[in-house]
């Protein structure tokens, strides 16, 4: 801001987004410059809302027209700079004439996304006046819209839109719309879902209105120059209002009109309309009785703003605009940057809110530059990778390991998203087993090590099963440090084979032999366990030298003889299952992990020639421990005995006979 001392120590200060923005030059630029190469030159519509501009450019031969009733072929005939529709476009190339389109870029933007989001199927509601032309030109782009002026007319029309239509909704804006109200329709927005929303609020205006607000705050009266029925210029005054006592004039003239015997403050500010040349005379009116006199050359000052910008000039810019296609960013000068989502992340599945946020300030790469409509296209991704790439190469220089997210799954491995850069990792190196399913890395992070970098093409190829193999290294020396035969540790099974079970403890894999499992008997070991189940287990045996380990699952506190041994004596009957039938006997589960045998001569009380003709595996029997060996682990028992017993007990109470 440029601020002069005024006598009495009064203060001036004008606004540096004061006056023409880019669009707006361009706009009477590109007119003037035809007015001199067409005898025959119509507007459709005034060029600007400033009706001193106008006015020169009817001197010139500019005749403002409302339609094109009057335009014959040969005719040129001006697009303002608010745009047209598409209707009075064909009617202008169904007549013949000459376009001289002057549509602001941001204008132009606009329409291209209004033209998408139509043409995808989608509602589009437009916050802005109804009647003005931009807005109207907007329209003609939209199958199916409406417009709204604030915050409780966006809401009555989410709730019929969603009611009624089921469509996906998208939200514009007019360039000139007040962004403190765009700010609270977004966040009305943003409470339904399927709603998606561009903040096509143009980013001068947006800097305007920013401060022009900031300025009214330590001023006590503002002057707002500029055309009356400008829209801009009016929210700029709406804006001031709400801080200080606010004016809006056209010009100098109107000065004299206002009592400014109780300012000590003032602040000066104008709409997108309005030249340098009139804001330079109402500075001059302010300041004939200067006590120190600085020179302000608003010109001087729009030169400045315009800095050079080049494809491939890396630039910093504030984001002003995030939404789900594009990142609009304000580098500082008169052009619009943005950022497509294809050149914001070289992460795929990053959502543009995830990556970066409004008011954040960030490094991008001019991509193309295009002056015509004042736009350029950014890339932050490739800002990012050239970061990376620093990184990346320290990190293969040192041996260092880095961390990354898994960002896609591609023939032959997965790339890994790092700083911003992309490093290819094989599938031979992800720590994947030969066949496995890669798709279980997508999305994860991951810690890898660079074990190639080119240079030249500034590629890397990394490994992370060669940072699993030395975490693994490093916890496997620890384990062997500490460990002692006998302590209770947990670990992650890793495999299972007919054998036994491998499990991971810690760097190192032990192997729980299928006889340590389980007390009880069973069919195959994943009975009792599976893969990736967390388990603990007992270290066995430990062989430093070889570097095996011997582990058990199966607990002391359950061993079966122990129970057997605290709960069952010799002589004592019992409910036994038959589990197994042999040539010489059955075999029966007296409780789990403890069988007794029931020999063949102890089945029954007369000869048995064929077990399975006596027994069958599943059958309950009652059988008497006859024999108990707990040092050998083995029982005995017998049906015999008891049938035995039950007949002599029948010939003791039997009556004798004399």
């Amino acid at each position: 801001m440029s601020e002069i001392t005024l006598v009495n120590g009064k203060k001036l200060t004008v606004a540096e987004t004061a006056g023409f923005c880019y669009g707006v030059k361009r706009a009477v630029d590109m007119a003037y410059e035809a007015s001199k190469r067409y005898e025959r030159i119509y507007s459709l519509g005034p060029i600007i809302h400033n009706a001193s501009v106008v006015g020169d450019l009817e001197k010139r031969g500019v005749r403002v027209i409302e339609d094109a009733s009057c335009v014959k072929e040969g005719d040129a005939v001006i697009i303002r700079s608010h745009g047209a529709s598409k209707e009075e476009y064909a009617e202008l190339k169904r007549l013949g004439a000459v376009i001289i389109d002057t549509t602001c870029p941001n204008v132009k933007h606009i329409h291209r996304l209004a033209e998408e989001c139509s043409g995808r199927g989608e509602r589009i509601l437009v916050a802005g006046d109804k009647d003005h032309p931009e807005v109207k030109g907007i329209l003609s782009y939209i199958d199916d819209g409406e417009v709204f002026a604030d915050c409780e007319e966006l809401l009555k029309l989410l709730r019929k839109s969603c009611e009624k239509f089921k469509k996906t909704i998208a939200i514009l804006s007019q360039t000139t719309y007040n962004i403190e109200l765009w700010e609270r329709c977004i966040q009305t927005a943003q409470q339904y879902d399927n709603v998606k929303i561009y903040n096509t609020v143009c980013n001068a205006t947006s800097k305007r209105q920013a401060e022009a607000a900031e300025l009214s705050l330590r001023c006590d009266t503002m002057l707002i120059i500029g055309g009356r029925n400008s829209s801009n210029t009016a929210k700029l005054r709406d804006i001031c209002s709400k801080n200080a006592r606010c004016f809006l004039i056209e010009n100098s003239s109107e000065l004299e009109n206002i009592d400014f015997s109780h300012t000590r403050y003032l602040g000066i500010s104008a709409g997108a309309s309005t030249p340098a040349h009139i804001i330079e005379e109402v500075q001059k009116t302010m300041t004939e009785n200067l006590i120190n006199e600085e020179e302000f050359n608003f010109e001087e000052a729009i030169e400045q703003s315009l800095k050079k910008v080049y494809t491939g000039k890396r630039v910093s810019g504030v984001v002003t605009s995030v939404n789900n296609t594009e990142v609009i960013v304000d580098i500082g000068t008169k052009h619009t940057g943005y950022i497509p989502m294809s050149e914001l992340s070289n992460d795929p599945n990053a959502k543009p809110q995830d990556v970066v946020k409004v008011g954040d300030e960030i490094d991008v790469i001019v991509t193309k530059v295009n002056d015509v409509e004042g736009i350029v296209n950014l890339s932050k991704k490739q800002v990012d990778a050239q970061k990376g790439y620093e990184e990346v190469k320290k990190a293969f220089e040192e041996g260092t390991a880095l961390e990354g997210v898994v960002s896609s799954v591609i023939k032959g491995g997965v790339i890994v998203v790092t700083q911003g850069m992309r490093v290819f990792v094989p599938a031979s190196q992800t720590g994947v087993r030969l066949g496995g399913d890669l798709n279980a890395l997508l999305k994860t992070t991951v810690k890898f090590k660079i074990i190639e970098l080119n240079e030249a093409r500034k590629r890397a190829v990394g490994s992370i099963r060669k940072v699993a193999a030395e975490e693994r290294a490093v916890k496997k020396a620890q384990f062997f440090e500490t460990a002692e035969a006998g302590q209770t540790v947990t670990g992650e099974v890793k495999s299972i084979t007919d054998y036994g079970v491998f499990v991971d403890i810690g760097g190192v894999d032990g192997l729980i032999r299928r006889m340590d499992l389980t007390w009880g008997r069973i069919k195959h070991p994943s009975d009792v366990v599976s893969v990736g189940e967390s388990i603990e287990v007992i270290i066995k045996d430990i062989d430093k030298e070889t570097g095996k380990v011997s582990l058990s699952y199966k607990k002391p506190s359950d061993n079966p003889w122990l129970i057997f041994e605290n709960n069952y004596s010799v002589g004592q009957v019992v409910e036994a299952k038959i589990v197994s039938i042999t040539s010489f006997g059955a075999f029966a589960q007296i409780i789990p992990g403890i069988d007794g045998l029931i020999h063949i001569s102890q089945i029954a009380d007369q000869r048995v020639n064929n077990v399975a003709d006596f027994l069958t595996v599943g059958q309950t029997v009652t059988a008497k421990i006859t024999e108990c060996d707990l040092e050998n682990k083995r029982v005995s028992l017998s049906i015999r005995a008891l049938l035995s017993s039950e007949a002599s007990e029948s010939e003791d109470s039997a009556p004798s006979e004399e």
